[in-house]
């Protein structure tokens, strides 16, 4: 793994009543847009959910975050993507990869998860290493090396916190969008030398990263 990116710095926490206004004016727009890095947003920790949101302007909220995160395409979405400071992720990939490729990248269909409140540690001393790409970060991909298996703890909308293991590709989607509730970019951790602006990386969009390693000498 990548030394730990260093750790962000909390912003004073909005008020209930500021929150709910705030996800009102984001839901306003019928498909929010995805903030870049270099938005604050994207570099605080988000604050807990507890209960800020109504159940209709939650349902509101994570109907809108998947349509946002279909129409990107993306596989993951936290609320700081669309300027909520809430840890809000939701997750979901079709796996419709080709079946070689699903399999050396572990890739299995993940089904659409709400994730609140995540947090996450590594289950066993496995690491897997792949390109990954942000909507956040538009325009290029980076190997980042992390745990090949995870335990997740988080709380479902219907309020019922649980625990659950995630592996290979499913449990890098979990982590991508955990880290960014936690104010840290993939970027932070990736193996910069792997950099790949979109325009070349046909040259790397294999189903492993051994032809990048030898090509960009990481």
């Amino acid at each position: 793994m990548t030394a730990d990116a260093p750790r962000p710095t909390a912003a004073a926490p909005l008020s209930r009543e500021a929150i709910a206004a705030h996800v009102e004016s984001v839901l306003a727009a019928d498909l929010p847009r995805i903030v870049a890095a270099g938005h604050p947003v994207l570099r605080r920790p988000a604050q807990d959910y507890d209960g800020q949101l109504d159940d209709d302007t939650l349902a509101r909220l994570l109907d809108t975050m998947r349509r946002v995160m279909h129409a990107a395409p993306g596989v993951g979405l936290a609320a700081p993507q669309i300027g909520i400071p809430l840890r809000i992720a939701v997750l979901e990939d079709a796996g419709t990869v080709d079946p070689a490729v699903a399999a050396a990248r572990s890739r299995p269909a993940l089904p659409f998860t709400v994730l609140l409140n995540p947090r996450y540690a590594a289950a066993g001393g496995s690491v897997a290493a792949f390109y990954e790409g942000c909507l956040s970060v538009p325009g290029y991909q980076a190997v980042v090396e992390r745990p090949h298996r995870i335990e997740a703890t988080y709380t479902q909308p219907d309020g019922r916190t649980v625990t659950a293991g995630f592996e290979g590709w499913p449990a890098r989607i979990v982590q991508h969008e955990t880290d960014h509730l936690d104010g840290t970019l993939y970027l932070d951790r990736a193996i910069l030398r792997s950099l790949s602006a979109d325009a070349e990386h046909h040259r790397w969009a294999q189903p492993t990263i051994d032809e990048a390693r030898r090509g960009l000498g990481f």
